[in-house]
C-alpha cells in the first residue's frame, strides 16, 4: 500500500549542520572565487621573478666593500656568478609552479635583474651610472643561468631546494677562499681627427679656454646621456711649472690639467691632477671614479697639423682600466672614450669655426 507522505521516514536535518545555499548565493561565491584567482594569477607569476632579485639584493649587500677591498662588489665572482644566480633561482622558482618555455627561461631573468637593479638603486648601492653599463652584461649571464636551470629542472630532474640556493651562496664560498681577486691594468689608448676650417691660432685658442659651456654642446656623447655630469668651463694659466687649465664640471667637480710639454699653435700634452674634494660624494659612481681603483685617464694630447688655411686638430686620450673582467670593461671603456673624442672635438670645431668667421 503507497504511503501518501513519503517524506515521513526521511531523517531530520541535523541542527548543526548548516542551511542550504540558494542558487544566487552559489553564483556569488563562485564568482568571488573567479575573482581571487584572477587577482592571485599576476602575484604568483610575480613570485620567480621577486625570487630571483631578491637573491641578488642580498649578494650585493653582501659585496659591499670599498673598493679593491676583499668584499667589493667589482669581484668578479660577484660581477660574474650574482647574474647566473639571479636567473636560476628565478627560473627554479618558476618551474616549481609549472612548466616554462624555453623563451621564459631566456627572458624572465632579465626582470628579476632589472628588479635588482632597481633596489640596489633604492638602497642608493649602486648609481645610475655603473647600471646602465652592467645591465647587458648581467642580463646575458642571468638568461645563461635561467637556460641552465631550465635544462636541470626539465631534463635532468635536479630539482632539490638546498641544491639550487646553494648555487646562490657560490660566490661568497669563492670570496671566502681568495678566487676572483685579480685585477690586474690595462693601458689603451684612443686617437681621433677632425678638420677644422680655422687657422692653427683660433683652434689654440679653444683649446687653452673655452667658457660657458653648454650642455647641448656637447650631450650627444655618451658618457653625459647616461649621467656623467656636463663640463662648464675650462681655463687655462701659466706659471713657473708650466701650463695649468681649471676645469669644472657639473655636480661640483673640479680638477686640474698640468702641461710640461707643450708648443703654442702645435701641441699640448695634458696630465691629470685630482684633490681631494674633487668629485664630490654621489657625482660619480665610485665604480667609474675618474683616477679611482678601477679607472683612470693618464693622459690627453692635442696635436694641430696645417691643411692650409684649415687645421687637422688630433686628440690622443690614454687611459687605464683595472679589473677582474677587463675582456668587459676595456672595450666598452674604449667605445664611451672613442666616442667623448669624436664629440670634443665636433665642439673645439664648431667653437673655432665660429670664433674665425666672426
Amino acid at each position: 500500500m503507497n504511503d501518501p507522505n513519503p517524506d515521513r521516514d526521511a531523517p531530520a536535518p541535523s541542527p548543526a549542520d548548516p542551511p542550504p545555499l540558494p542558487p544566487e548565493a552559489h553564483a556569488a561565491y563562485a564568482a568571488r572565487v573567479a575573482k581571487i584567482r584572477r587577482f592571485d594569477r599576476p602575484l604568483l607569476a610575480l613570485l620567480p621573478v621577486l625570487g630571483g632579485a631578491l637573491i641578488g639584493l642580498a649578494l650585493r649587500l653582501v659585496f659591499n666593500g670599498e673598493a679593491g677591498s676583499a668584499w667589493a662588489p667589482m669581484l668578479t665572482v660577484f660581477i660574474l656568478l650574482a647574474p647566473v644566480a639571479i636567473g636560476a633561482v628565478t627560473v627554479y622558482l618558476a618551474e616549481r609552479q609549472q612548466a616554462r618555455r624555453l623563451r621564459y627561461h631566456f627572458f624572465a631573468p632579465w626582470l628579476s635583474v632589472t628588479l635588482c637593479m632597481a633596489g640596489t638603486m633604492l638602497f642608493m648601492l649602486e648609481g645610475a651610472i655603473c647600471i646602465v653599463l652592467i645591465w647587458p652584461l648581467f642580463a646575458v649571464l642571468a638568461s645563461i643561468g635561467g637556460m641552465l636551470m631550465g635544462a636541470l629542472c626539465r631534463w635532468a630532474g635536479w630539482s632539490k631546494t638546498p641544491t639550487v640556493y646553494s648555487l646562490a651562496f657560490l660566490p661568497v664560498l669563492l670570496t671566502l677562499f681568495g678566487v676572483g681577486h685579480d685585477e690586474p691594468w690595462r693601458i689603451e689608448r684612443v686617437e681621433r681627427s677632425v678638420l677644422v676650417q680655422a687657422a692653427p691660432a683660433a683652434v689654440w685658442r679653444q683649446l687653452l679656454d673655452a667658457d660657458h659651456i653648454r650642455a647641448a654642446e656637447v650631450d650627444r656623447a655618451w658618457m653625459y646621456r647616461i649621467g656623467v655630469p656636463t663640463p662648464l668651463a675650462g681655463l687655462t694659466h701659466e706659471d713657473a711649472a708650466g701650463l695649468t687649465r681649471e676645469v669644472r664640471m657639473g655636480k661640483g667637480i673640479h680638477f686640474r690639467q698640468r702641461s710640461a710639454d707643450w708648443q703654442p699653435g702645435r701641441y699640448v700634452q695634458w696630465q691629470y691632477q685630482f684633490a681631494p674634494d674633487s668629485i664630490p660624494p654621489g657625482a660619480l659612481d665610485d665604480h667609474v671614479e675618474i683616477g679611482g681603483h678601477y679607472f683612470d685617464l693618464t693622459g690627453t694630447r692635442y696635436t694641430l697639423v696645417p691643411r692650409g688655411a684649415a687645421t687637422e686638430l688630433r686628440i690622443r686620450m690614454d687611459y687605464r682600466v683595472s679589473t677582474g673582467f677587463n675582456w668587459y670593461a676595456a672595450p666598452l671603456a674604449r667605445w664611451l672614450i672613442g666616442d667623448f673624442s669624436d664629440t670634443i672635438l665636433q665642439f673645439y670645431r664648431h667653437r673655432a669655426e665660429a670664433a674665425a668667421a666672426a
